[in-house]
Formats: structure tokens, C-alpha cells, sequence
């Protein structure tokens, strides 16, 4: 690992170094300390592995269903088990990990080091919050068991409250249950934020990264309550039969949708605003350049969160809502562009002239910039009434979700994981390894995707197992490009175990960046720091950074 810039001064070969003895891993032995702590570290360890694993198991089912779709005809799966498969995929892969991936993991790990506390301020219910998100994927994990679900990620009314559909009450009682866990992680993180930032760690000196998650956290406790009180609703109705949805019954399946995307177009912010964060923090480290446009960026997060409870019309276009109506949704639906287009002009800006260098995690930021930027850009076309009334429900809406999300949000959650890895762990990865890793991702999910983006266009409906023989071509291209994205995701999976072991010794700050996090040990004591800090620096201040890396070089020397 190197770095082109001419004002740091590297610090003293780490290699012959060693983990400190002391440090939040080895500071207590035994399950038990880690199923009872009240460490925000070990609890973001904790729910790296557990969402991990749902990630794999939403991972499984997304590979049957490129599977099934090499061919025109049904010849894998019947009908009503490929609904099941592609019903199970969403929920797994949106509640259980696009959602909490980055903040319970990352954030929980980082956010309060990076602003000089100890721990979060809620230490039990953060514990709590992983519990409940472990009693979530449990009830969600029986609904595949027993049976499945075949509404949609969507539960979408009136099919989700018919009562000859499977599993719909075990599945929703599960994202209910997993609803609370947001709720606690984002007021955890809001009240850790205001009450327990460091002596001089004002509210502009903040990394990007925690006002990202901050805005995140607003969205999670102000938004989850709706989803949670909606599939409340749905249970009621499929159990004791009230006329709220279902139009049998005197109910309105056009109220659920207003409900459910309510929510659901904001917990696409809960999802990608903390992998902006991410972000922020790879692009001025690995260019070795402040943020450019820092209030910007940090007041564009604020205005994502804000706009994204006035744009959720736009996903009910063609379901009878006025036309007046889907007007100013349109309009607001452009507008909403404009904050996250300033985060990626700005991250451009920041690499202007920068000192560059390509490690992994600046691999897995250039992907995010180039998937998210297709998946933003084709956005405008679905917020276009003409245009969303002929795509809407194809394959274009899949795709397009996908490069937001798995493109985008996928690729900024390994990025944090490999940049934060070496304070995680105290140890390196093989970087050769891991940037094939990256590549082979990116290559991978344009292939995937791409082709259905033409495919929507050309017409070929969603979630149908059956098609047209015109479209093989392309649903082949697809289903080789998911096997070689299936491949890329596995790699780290192997090689991060591996240095777990074997990993070269990162030392406190292998990648020079001037964050409070990589001032102190790796891994860190489980109070984080012996004394309380006082932060008397601009964030991503490189100058400062420079000085006291020559001060500590020549009190060594």
C-alpha cells in the first residue's frame, strides 16, 4: 500500500508489530460476554455475522430465479413456488440487509469514535435492537419454512390479506419485530449525536459519515412507525376480517399503497444515505483531499431525509391517482435528484487534483459513483408520467431498483467493510485478492442488470417465470453475469475469514486518514479512549494530519 502524496510522512513500518493485548475482542472470553455486551463494537460484529448470513440465504434465492429464467418455459420451478422465491428474495434482501447493513455494522462500529464517545448512548438497547432484529429474521426464516410467501416484498393488498395465501402473518409479524430494531438504532444514534460529541467535535467538524447516518436515523424513527402500524392492518384483516384494504370487505387497496410506499420510498434513504457516507470518507482518504463542498454534502444528506417523505406518489402512477396529482409528484420526484446529484458532483470535485490511489475500498467508491449515477439517472425516466406509465412493472423497474440499491448501497457496505476491516480486526487483507474481488463485481452485476433495463423497455413484465422466446438472449446474459456476480461477493466472504488469521498487522492508521477512529489502537479498547478527546481540527484536515504524523516520526526517531 502506498500513497502519492508529497506532504504525508508515512508512519514506522507496522509489519513487525502486534495486536495489542488489550482490545475489545480479547477483553472478555466466552459466548456468553458476547451475547450479554453492551460494547457498540462487539454488537456490530454481531450484526456483521448475522446479516451476513440472511445475505447469503436472499443470495440463494435470487440464483434459483436467474436459474429459472435461462429458459422461456417453466421447467425449474412451478408457478406458484417461483413467486414464493422471488417474494422471499425482497423481503430477506430489503429487511434484513439493505436496510440495516451499514448502520447496524458499520455505524454501530465507527459512529461513536469517530465522535470522540465511548460507546453509543443506549448501551442495552442497542443490544436490544439486535435481538429484535435476530426474533425478526427468525419469524421471517419460519414463514419460508412453513411455506412462503407469495405477495411480494410489497405485501401488496388485496393479495396479501386473501386468507388462501401462504405465510403472509409470520412474514409481516417478522418485519414488524425487525421495524423496532431500526426505530432503536436510529434514536440511539440521534441521541449519541447530539448529547455525546467530544470537546471541540462542533456540528461542522463531524464526518460525512455521521451525518449521513444521522439523516438516516431521522427517516427510521419517523418512517418505520407507518410500515409497522400498515402491517398491522394486514394482519387484522386476514385474521378477523375488518374492510380496511380489501375492497370485498368495503376496504381501499389504494390506502395501502399510499401507506406502504410512504415508507417505503424514505427506507430508500435509510438504505443508501449511510453508504453515502461511506462514501465521503473513502473518496478524501484515498485522494488525500478535504471533502469539496463539506456543508454542502453534509446539508445535502438533511435534504434527501426531507424529500424523501414528499415522493412516494410516484410509485402509484398508473393506479388511478389524479392527474394533478401525479403532476407535483413528478415535479418533486425531479427535485429529489438534485441533493444526491450535489454529493456526486462534489465527490468528483474532491477528486480533482487529488493524490489518488486505487486500494480496494477506493475500487468499491468508483463502482458506487458509476452504478448509483445509472440507477439515479434512470430514476428520471420512471418520475416521467408518460414514460413510468410504459415501464412500470417490467423489467426496467428491476433493474433500476437494483443499481440504486445493490449497485449502489451493495457497493458502498463492502467498500466500508474493507476500509474499516484493518481497525475492525487489526489485520491487513490480501489486496491483490480482494481487488479482483471488486472488479469482478462490478463486471459481474452490469451484466446481470444491464440486459434488463433493454428488457423492460422491449416490454418483458416482472416476476413472471414464463416469457416470450425473443427474450432468451438477453434473461441468458443476465443469469451469466448473476453467476459471476455470485462469484465476486463470495471472495471476500473467503479471503476477510482468512485474514482474520493470517492477515498482515495493519497498525493504528494504515490508510493515513485523519478520522478520530484512526488515532487510536487496532482494534480498539472497549472504551475506545483511555482519556476523553478534544478535537481541535477541521475534519479531513490533511495539514494537520501531516504535522502530527512528522511529530510522532521524530519522537520514534
Amino acid at each position: 500500500m502506498s500513497t502519492t502524496s508529497s506532504t504525508i510522512v508515512n508512519l514506522p513500518d507496522q509489519r513487525t508489530a502486534t495486536i495489542p493485548k488489550m482490545n475489545y475482542i480479547s477483553a472478555e472470553d466466552g459466548l456468553l460476554s458476547w451475547l450479554f455486551t453492551g460494547d457498540h463494537k462487539r454488537i456490530a460484529m454481531l450484526y456483521l455475522i448475522s446479516i451476513t448470513f440472511f445475505f447469503f440465504i436472499g443470495g440463494a434465492f435470487a440464483g434459483l430465479i436467474r436459474l429459472e429464467l435461462l429458459t422461456p418455459q417453466p421447467d425449474l420451478v412451478a408457478s406458484d413456488t417461483y413467486n414464493k422465491l422471488f417474494s422471499m428474495h425482497g423481503i430477506i434482501m430489503v429487511f434484513l440487509f439493505l436496510v440495516p447493513s451499514v448502520p447496524a455494522t458499520i455505524g454501530n462500529f465507527v459512529l461513536p469514535i469517530m465522535i470522540g464517545a465511548k460507546d453509543l448512548a443506549f448501551p442495552k438497547i442497542n443490544l436490544l435492537s439486535w435481538y429484535l432484529y435476530m426474533i425478526g429474521g427468525i419469524f421471517t426464516l419460519a414463514a419460508l419454512v412453513l411455506g412462503g410467501v407469495d405477495t411480494g416484498w410489497t405485501f401488496t393488498t388485496p393479495l396479501s390479506t386473501h386468507y388462501l395465501n401462504t405465510h403472509v402473518v409470520t412474514a409481516g409479524l417478522g418485519v414488524f419485530i425487525i421495524g423496532f430494531s431500526s426505530i432503536f438504532t436510529g434514536l440511539n444514534f440521534i441521541v449519541t449525536i447530539h448529547r455525546m460529541r467530544a470537546p471541540g467535535m462542533t456540528w461542522f467538524r463531524m464526518p460525512l459519515f455521521v451525518w449521513s447516518n444521522y439523516a438516516a436515523s431521522i427517516l427510521m424513527v419517523l418512517g418505520t412507525p407507518v410500515l409497522a402500524i400498515t402491517l398491522v392492518l394486514v394482519v387484522l384483516e386476514r385474521t378477523i376480517h375488518i374492510g380496511v384494504f380489501d375492497p370485498n370487505l368495503g376496504g381501499d387497496p389504494l390506502l395501502f399503497q399510499h401507506l406502504f410506499w410512504f415508507y417505503s420510498h424514505p427506507a430508500v434513504y435509510i438504505m443508501i444515505l449511510p453508504g453515502m457516507g461511506v462514501i465521503s470518507e473513502i473518496i478524501s482518504t484515498f485522494s488525500r483531499k478535504r471533502v469539496f463542498g463539506y456543508t454542502a454534502v453534509a446539508f445535502s444528506s438533511v435534504a434527501i431525509a426531507v424529500f424523501g417523505f414528499f415522493v412516494w406518489e410516484h410509485h402509484m402512477f398508473i393506479m388511478g391517482v389524479s392527474n394533478y396529482s401525479a403532476l407535483v409528484f413528478s415535479l418533486l420526484t425531479m427535485l429529489v435528484a438534485v441533493p444526491s446529484a450535489i454529493k456526486v458532483f462534489n465527490w468528483a470535485f474532491t477528486l480533482q487534483k487529488g493524490s489518488i490511489t486505487f486500494e480496494t475500498p477506493m475500487l468499491y467508491a468508483f463502482a458506487f459513483i458509476g452504478l448509483f449515477t445509472i440507477g439515479g439517472l434512470t430514476g428520471v425516466f420512471l418520475g416521467s408520467l408518460g414514460m413510468d406509465i410504459h415501464l412500470t412493472e417490467t423489467y426496467f423497474i428491476v433493474a433500476h431498483f437494483h443499481y440504486v440499491m445493490v449497485g449502489g448501497m451493495l457497493m458502498a457496505f463492502l467498500g466500508g467493510v474493507h476500509f474499516w476491516w484493518p481497525k475492525m480486526t487489526g489485520r491487513m487483507y490480501p489486496e491483490s485478492i480482494s481487488k479482483l474481488s471488486a472488479v469482478t463485481s462490478f463486471i459481474g452485476f452490469n451484466l446481470t442488470f444491464m440486459p434488463q433495463f433493454i428488457l423492460g423497455y422491449l416490454g418483458m413484465p416482472r416476476r413472471y417465470h414464463a416469457y416470450p422466446a425473443e427474450y432468451q438472449v438477453l434473461n441468458v446474459l443476465s443469469t451469466a453475469g448473476a453467476t459471476v456476480l455470485g462469484i465476486g461477493f463470495l471472495m471476500p466472504l473467503i479471503y476477510l475469514a482468512w485474514s482474520l488469521k493470517y492477515g498482515e498487522i495493519a497498525g493504528n492508521n494504515p490508510w493515513q486518514a485523519t478520522g478520530l477512529e484512526w488515532q487510536i489502537q487496532s482494534p480498539p479498547l472497549t472504551e475506545n479512549f483511555i482519556e476523553t478527546p478534544v478535537v481541535d481540527y477541521e475534519a479531513y484536515d490533511y495539514e494537520w494530519l501531516a504535522h502530527k504524523t512528522e511529530q510522532e516520526v521524530t519522537t520514534v526517531g
